[in-house]
């Protein structure tokens, strides 16, 4: 039997926050498996867990139970500081928001994880060149945020996500700034990344179009998963 790499697991996750006396249980036992080069949508209705279980899964949030596997390492038993810099090498992040930072250019947003991985300034920068060029902004490259579209800045959050060849991207809610149009070229954008480089994807999204481009589905309520659905046909495509 073929055995698939996983890029992510988890095992019997618990997730619970105290909100003005009251425990509310945003992760109850979760535990899934995500194969490398998976392109993945997790979806559900408001407050059911997606974006605690993005933010657990990544290390941007402790668990309160359970363990967490990133391409094996085990992100649960991490110190602090080990977690923030294996996030920064092994992990990429696409927000709604596009947190990108106003008073640098493109190129010089796209190159700052790598900066902060200890990557030397002249091999950050032709990284980040190259990524911006796989996301079709090179005549971008020395503009602010500001001066560029909501398209563009998510081309560029995008960029910066995969400069460090992760080996998982987050996504939450990666088109939910953008109309229509737009978000059918970031999603485009994404797809390809997926079908070409094997990247791996997990979505957090509440919009059924999105999820019916993944080739896995996972549906969330009441912070337990409570199904998942698999697309073989997309999953060919996208092998």
């Amino acid at each position: 039997m073929l055995v698939t790499e996983l890029a992510a697991e988890a095992r019997e996750v618990y997730k619970s926050y105290n909100t003005e006396g009251i425990t509310v249980h945003a992760l109850d036992s979760v535990s899934l498996q995500i194969e490398q080069g998976a392109l993945v949508a997790v979806m559900g209705p408001s407050g059911c867990g997606k974006t605690t279980l993005l933010n657990t899964l990544s290390g941007l949030d402790s668990i309160d139970g359970g363990e967490i596997f990133i391409a094996g390492e085990p992100l649960h038993a991490m110190r602090d500081a080990r977690r923030t810099e294996y996030r920064a090498r092994y992990m990429g992040f696409i927000f709604q928001g596009y947190n990108l930072m106003p008073v640098l250019t493109a190129a010089e947003n796209v190159e700052l994880p790598l900066l902060v991985s200890g990557v030397g300034v002249a091999a950050a920068r032709k990284r980040a060149l190259e990524a911006l060029h796989e996301v079709r902004l090179d005549d971008r490259v020395g503009y602010r945020p500001n001066q560029l579209s909501g398209g563009q800045q998510q081309r560029v959050a995008i960029a910066r996500a995969l400069v460090n060849e992760p080996a998982i991207v987050w996504a939450d809610e990666p088109t939910g700034n953008l109309d229509s149009e737009t978000s059918r070229e970031v999603l485009d954008l994404i797809l390809k990344l997926n079908r070409e480089n094997g990247q791996t994807f997990v979505i957090v999204t509440h919009d059924p179009g999105v999820g019916s481009l993944t080739n896995r589905t996972i549906q969330m309520q009441d912070g337990k998963i409570v199904g998942t659905v698999e697309d073989p046909e997309q999953a060919a495509r996208g092998a």
